[in-house]
């Protein structure tokens, strides 16, 4: 097996393109009267077929098997190849104009081109004594020599002077520099720029061909000008013009060039717009595909569907299809579908007979397909609960985004999602939109089940903890059945075990507590103790909650102990299972209690209001004191920050202050209903966001710091010059409940508008940064001894991540203990 090292790209000489090309392109006319292609036109059959029934005149094959052929263009005058603009500068400025000798000395010429500086270059010849004049490029395609315009026959004429030698000794590598100056040109196999044939019968051309046309008919003019001896200025303007539908027809997109249009007004895709950006070819076309037996739509929630199903509308079970072999042990059950045809569900597609030959199902010949069924043949069948299926939300950023799921296939338009699974995918119900890929093969299906299913990726690979799990309504409902107070009848809890499929449990007593309904679903074997989201402490002994709450801490994505414990003690299949009862539990509970969020959750005492003011009044007091030491020029400087930062980092802590004594007051205060218990728990939000609706907004901040940004030496025209004050930089007293003053409103809108602008900047940048990070590293790889190789074999890591430790099969990165 040969390695290729390294590849080099090289300039095509204009002998190489004769010989790549199967004839010479010479008419701008592309059909004749009868529609056929003409000979020597832009889609002349010997450049290859597009047409089925069709044989291209080279190599004789039909449409699917001719690779296409190109054919070449002969230009009447030279032309500049817009690509190489610079390197034309600066072979022009560092070479002889009469002897091709190099103006610079050997030293400095070395690897000029790689080099990329601007070398010292000699205003005489060394050779001949010609005296080099200054080389001036004005855009977009014109070189002057001492306010002469240099034609491509003249560049080109200089360039045929230079030695191979010169050429080496600069670092010129890729062939001849003359053959930066195009004289024959290839024109692209017709397989690269079909046509298409319209409704009304009529050939719709590609935008390629559209400008093939162009340089053609323009060359066609010139040639006959220069036959007819016309005047200079229209031999000029001519090649100009050529000079512009050759470059365009490269690159339509050149900074200060009009791009070449269609009629409709529409700028032409050529060449570069093909393959560069996200629509050209590489990322649209070959990094991402388009797919069969893939479906999309809308996703919704479904808390009653395991985490590894996924809900499938009927609509789209009944167009996506399985292949299925037909045995003599199954012949029975397909015959049972055929009989449903591909109109009812579930039923089968098409059918394939042993020699390949496809069938599809039709109302009309399902009795005939009845009787000629039989082992060997392969049938296409209706998508049925149980199947493996791929799920997938852009952007893909990590493993996770695309997981293996169950399908559930259920009435409506949806596809339908457990909750807990959203964090992986970074999912939300306000829109989003999913894909769903049925792989078609038994092997596929053996590895998306072993490799892919939720259950498989609970443990990040990121941190080693839980990403799936239990977040938001399950946090507060999980944290309101398990405190101490809650009680609750046997009646409730049989019918909530009944609703959640547990019959088999034995109650014996009158009453239990939330804690002990809690445990019928926690495996016996786990025992685990950890801190809940306030720091109290959460004692589970052999699958029964003994002392503390179910929070955030125990149950959801990300920080789940008991969730961990579960998935590390008895394996992804358990902590999946205890997912799915502990949620519809804790579900069950909160249709019995209710819990929803109201203003009056906001509300506050008078006790606690005067308590706020007082602490703000006394924080205000403090910074005007420092502001008038300030002023007297007696307040002292910190180490290594000037006078000015010193009193702002005195003012900025003062402010903080408020901030956090306010907090205090709302946690004592406050009402334990939804919003408190949202923020107490983990499920939502925090006391600083109740602090900002119920006590006071605080200081808004601009890049980390008070704002000053506005008019000269004051932020708005109505604040006096110089004011140091809290009031004039930022600081919004009111809560949002009790509602913001015009200023109060304008300083949160300064600084709303940076946090939005932060977010979409931020995104951009972090998508293209590890856009660019992927393409590094896509070549690196853990080999069977654990060591990291790139693809030329060079060792990266002697041992992966440095410990060999895999995060998603870890303990938050420890080695679990097998």
């Amino acid at each position: 097996m040969v390695k290729i090292k390294e590849l080099h790209f090289k300039l095509l000489s204009p002998d190489m393109i004769k010989k790549l090309s199967v004839m010479e392109v010479t008419s701008s006319e592309v059909y004749d009267v009868d529609g056929y292609p003409v000979e020597g036109g832009v889609m002349d059959p010997r450049m290859g077929v597009i047409d089925p029934g069709m044989r291209c005149k080279t190599c004789g094959e039909t449409m699917n098997s001719c690779p296409g052929h190109f054919g070449r263009i002969t230009l009447v005058k030279p032309v500049l190849n817009v690509y190489y603009l610079k390197q034309i500068k600066d072979l022009l400025d560092i070479t002889c104009h009469k002897c091709g000798a190099l103006l610079v000395d050997d030293n400095e010429a070395k690897d000029v081109f790689d080099r990329g500086s601007k070398p010292h270059t000699y205003s005489v010849c060394p050779v001949c004594g010609e005296k080099h004049e200054e080389i001036k490029y004005e855009r977009p395609f014109s070189f002057f020599r001492n306010k002469v315009l240099l034609t491509p026959e003249d560049i080109r004429e200089q360039f045929e002077k230079i030695k191979d030698e010169d050429l080496e000794k600069i670092g010129f590598k890729g062939g001849r520099p003359e053959w930066m100056i195009i004289t024959t040109m290839l024109v692209p196999s017709i397989n690269v720029r079909p046509s298409i044939t319209l409704e009304n019968g009529d050939r719709s051309e590609d935008d390629l061909t559209h400008k093939l046309v162009d340089i053609i008919r323009i060359n066609k003019r010139l040639k006959d000008n220069l036959l007819l001896d016309a005047p200079e200025f229209i031999i000029d303007d001519l090649w100009e013009l050529l000079q512009y539908h050759v470059a365009t027809f490269f690159n339509n997109e050149i900074a200060g060039v009009p791009p070449a249009r269609h009629r409709s007004g529409r700028a032409l895709k050529t060449l570069t717009q093909r393959l560069k950006s996200k629509e050209g070819r590489f990322r649209h076309n070959l990094s991402g595909k388009r797919v069969n037996f893939s479906a999309r739509t809308v996703i919704s929630p479904d808390p009653n569907i395991s985490v590894n199903e996924v809900g499938v509308p009927l609509e789209i079970a009944k167009e996506l299809t399985i292949p299925l072999k037909v045995t003599e042990k199954n012949i029975d059950f397909v015959k049972g579908l055929l009989k449903n045809g591909s109109a009812n569900y579930p039923g089968i597609n098409y059918i394939i007979r042993p020699d390949g030959l496809r069938k599809k199902v039709m109302e009309d010949n399902i009795e005939f397909l009845m009787e000629e069924l039989s082992p060997g043949y392969v049938v296409e069948r209706h998508l049925m609960d149980g199947d493996i299926v791929l799920f997938n939300r852009q952007p893909s950023l990590h493993r996770m985004s695309i997981m293996a799921h169950k399908a559930k296939i259920m009435p409506y338009k949806t596809f339908r999602l457990n909750l807990c699974v959203c964090p992986p995918y970074n999912a939300d119900f306000d829109g989003d939109e999913m894909n769903l890929h049925v792989p078609q093969t038994a092997e596929a299906r053996a590895e998306a089940k072993r490799l892919m299913l939720v259950e498989e990726n609970i443990r990040s690979p990121r941190f080693g903890g839980p990403i799936v799990g239990a977040n938001q309504d399950y946090v507060s409902g999980g944290y309101l059945l398990t405190k101490d107070d809650t009680v609750l009848s046997k009646k409730q809890v049989a019918q909530m075990l009944a609703n959640i499929g547990m019959y088999d449990l034995k109650l014996d007593k009158e009453t239990y507590t939330g804690k002990e309904v809690f445990s019928f679903v926690i495996p016996d074997n786990i025992s685990v103790k950890f801190k809940d989201n306030l720091g109290n402490e959460v004692v589970i002994e052999n699958g029964r909650l003994v002392e503390g709450v179910i929070d955030e801490k125990a149950i959801s994505s990300f920080k789940g102990k008991l969730l961990d414990a579960i998935d590390r003690e008895n394996g992804h299949s358990a902590a999946a299972e205890f997912l799915d009862k502990a949620t519809r539990l804790i579900l069950e509970y909160l249709n019995i209690r209710g819990f929803s969020v109201s203003l009056d959750d906001l509300d506050l005492g008078k006790e606690a209001q005067d308590e706020i003011e007082k602490i703000i009044d006394k924080h205000i007091k403090e910074i005007e004191k420092l502001i008038e030491k300030y002023n007297e020029g007696k307040l002292k400087e910190n180490p290594g920050r000037t006078l000015e930062e010193t009193l702002e980092d005195l003012i900025l802590g003062e402010l903080w202050g408020i901030t956090n004594e306010v907090q205090k007051v709302i946690k004592e205060h406050a009402k334990e209903k939804g919003a408190l218990v949202m923020a107490k728990t983990g499920a939502r939000g925090n006391i600083q966001n109740l602090a900002y609706m119920s006590g006071l907004v605080g200081q808004e901040m601009l890049r980390g710091k008070r704002i000053f940004r506005g008019y000269r030496n004051r932020v708005l025209s109505h604040f006096k010059k110089g004011d140091l004050g809290v009031f004039a930089h930022g600081f919004v007293r009111s809560p949002f409940k009790k509602g913001l003053s015009p200023v109060e409103f304008f300083f949160e809108a300064m600084k709303g508008r940076e946090g939005i602008m932060d977010s979409s900047l931020k995104t951009k940048v972090s998508g293209y940064l590890e856009r660019r990070l992927v393409n590094a590293l896509q070549d690196l790889r853990v080999g069977k001894n654990n060591a990291v190789r790139d693809d030329a074999g060079h060792i990266i890591q002697f041992v992966a991540g440095e410990d060999g430790i895999d995060p998603s099969k870890s303990d938050y990165g420890k080695i679990v203990n097998v």
